[in-house]
């Protein structure tokens, strides 16, 4: 079998992919296949569908709620588990088997909490809990609306959110109009928390995001590829559009970053695939699982 070099890997764009056996297609939701009008156009419907006509499995690997990420799971008609909360839940809506749940401790979610409600944050943020896929939040703000309209969930507004950490959150989510801030949040406590604490990172400008430390789409993808379905890295394509795809373009022999993705996490790609609004997922299977030398 081929190996993927180190300076293929490193290529910015990919000629002759022959010698790639992809077998396995993962793909982030917003941004990738889903943009402004949240939800997924006919081309890229048809290209996943003629990717799955080649005997390709798809799969979604997302930031997203499971609940939430479910409709797009099932409009591409995968028929592999779905990778949710940045790979920390992985279902299998078949059989509704839970195969990975890694949540974030009590412990830090008491601290993370702490945090955020410091008098200088705490009016600017916007903090979701997620507990057993609900959405658990202080309070209803303005953002959580427009995020709830977003993903087609019912948040639960709790008041203090300790009281609901009876079970460990999945996912500690921060909303913020302001990027500044929210940079500045990603930065204060990845200087406070190391990597075998917490994963950090960002899916939107505005979301700051924590998980358990050995959560990351790369991880989850890699969970599904060699633990569930018996592949390896070099029969795995990615498409993501942001920081929390990193890991899984990085972990995949083909990674393929959308035109709108910021330009460090293009960086990272092996291509970049055009804009989200003009079908870059539907270029992207084209290119290199539809058109093979």
């Amino acid at each position: 079998m081929h190996k993927v070099s180190a300076t293929e890997l490193a290529s910015p764009a990919i000629g002759d992919t022959s010698t790639f056996d992809i077998q396995l297609l993962v793909v982030d939701i917003d941004g990738t296949i889903a943009g402004k009008s949240n939800s997924i156009s006919t081309a890229v419907k048809q290209a996943i569908v003629a990717a799955q006509a080649r005997g390709i499995q798809v799969a979604i690997a997302t930031g997203r709620m499971y609940r939430s990420a479910l409709r797009f799971h099932q409009e591409i008609g995968s028929s592999l588990p779905l990778l949710a909360y940045q790979g920390a839940w992985i279902q299998d809506p078949a059989t509704q088997k839970i195969h990975r749940h890694l949540p974030v401790s009590r412990e830090l979610a008491h601290k993370l909490l702490d945090y955020f409600e410091q008098p200088e944050l705490r009016t600017l943020l916007s903090v979701h809990f997620y507990i057993n896929d609900q959405l658990y939040v202080r309070e209803i703000t303005r953002e959580t609306e427009l995020y709830a309209e977003r993903s087609g969930i019912n948040p639960i507004a709790v008041g203090d959110l300790r009281q609901v950490t009876s079970n460990e959150p999945t996912k500690i989510l921060a909303l913020c109009d302001d990027t500044n801030i929210i940079q500045q949040l990603l930065g204060n406590l990845r200087s406070q928390y190391t990597p075998a604490e917490l994963y950090l990172t960002t899916s939107v400008a505005t979301f700051f995001e924590a998980t358990n430390p050995f959560v990351n789409k790369g991880t989850g993808v890699r969970y599904l590829a060699e633990e569930l379905l018996g592949l390896e890295r070099i029969n795995v394509m990615t498409i993501g559009d942001n920081f929390n795809d990193v890991e899984m373009l990085e972990y995949a022999a083909i990674g393929v970053a959308m035109g709108n993705a910021p330009a460090a996490v293009q960086a990272k790609a092996q291509w970049v695939a055009p804009d989200v609004e003009c079908d870059g997922v539907a270029a992207a299977i084209e290119r290199f699982l539809l058109c093979k030398k």
